[in-house]
């Protein structure tokens, strides 16, 4: 309860002072809904003439529509033991708490509605979309507080679920280390329907293996157990090959399918990152 109470001052702050703007300019409302009729004017679209009307009133009118402000964001969020894994500020699992507290604080600070699919190799929560910051708290405490049934990965499980409970168009975040494969297809359908945005969770350690010598590594999600001599630097070199192939994978996926996506490291500000993140998506939106 004290983590999350932290959370709730540091994120609340957050969304009010330096992302608000950014996040009410970036994510519009999904669409228009008709509000009335009234005469028409020069310079207006004639696609939008009610001739209904105007042929009962014997002149011109237009209809008049306004912009569906309200919209869901979804937080689809892998909770699989990967994600206990952290070697700086925090691990995984709590930078992930606290990206979601601070997009669904920005959230419902304009009215849209926050849910959320809570995912290992199965899905383990689904808590449906709602406003208030009692709702964003319980949706954080669920992130925080998980205790997985399950210690795998399987994000295709996640996104399919997305696109199955949620029928009308959101934004989603799926928050992830994307150590997994076979998402594709799963990701790219989500895409279609959605407005995705891929946030890879990363740790210094990923990329790189330190010089420590014999050393023991555990495989968090199966348990399965290896002895690496980390002072070989063949060894190393292999395992950081490795590690950027998946990354460029990942990332040409992501280009392939056109969708936005962040990269925040656990030993780092979670903010800026998504602050350009809206930025590059502002821009976009004004060309």
């Amino acid at each position: 309860m004290k983590r999350l109470r932290v959370i709730e001052i540091k994120t609340s702050h957050l969304a009010n002072e330096q992302l608000s703007g950014s996040y009410s300019s970036v994510f519009r409302g999904q669409g228009l809904s008709f509000r009335e009729v009234r005469a028409y004017n020069p310079g207006d679209d004639v696609r939008w003439i009610d001739w209904n009307v105007s042929a009962r009133m014997n002149e011109a009118f237009v209809k008049v529509f306004t912009e569906e402000r309200e919209m869901t964001v979804m937080l689809v969020v892998d909770a699989s033991e990967s994600e206990l894994f952290g070697t700086r500020r925090a691990s995984k699992a709590v930078v992930a708490a606290e990206i979601c507290a601070l997009c669904a604080f920005s959230a419902i600070r304009n009215n849209d509605r926050v849910g959320l699919v809570l995912a290992t190799d199965r899905v383990e929560k689904i808590v449906p979309p709602k406003k208030g910051d009692k709702h964003v708290m319980r949706v954080v405490r669920e992130i925080l507080g998980h205790e997985p049934e399950s210690a795998g990965t399987n994000l295709r499980v996640a996104l399919e679920t997305l696109s199955k409970v949620q029928k009308r168009r959101s934004v989603a975040f799926v928050v992830s280390d994307f150590f997994d494969h076979g998402y594709e297809r799963a990701l790219a359908l989500a895409a279609s329907k959605h407005d995705v945005i891929p946030v890879v969770i990363e740790d210094p350690r990923d990329a790189e293996l330190p010089d420590v010598g014999l050393a023991t590594f555990e495989d968090l999600e199966t348990g399965e157990q290896v002895l690496v001599d980390t002072s070989d630097r063949k060894v190393r070199e292999r395992y950081a090959a490795e590690m950027r192939k998946m990354r460029r994978d990942r990332d040409k996926l992501f280009k392939k399918l056109a969708v936005d996506t962040v990269t925040i490291r656990t030993d780092q500000s979670y903010v800026e990152p998504l602050r350009q993140l809206f930025a590059k998506r502002a821009r976009r939106a004004r060309r």
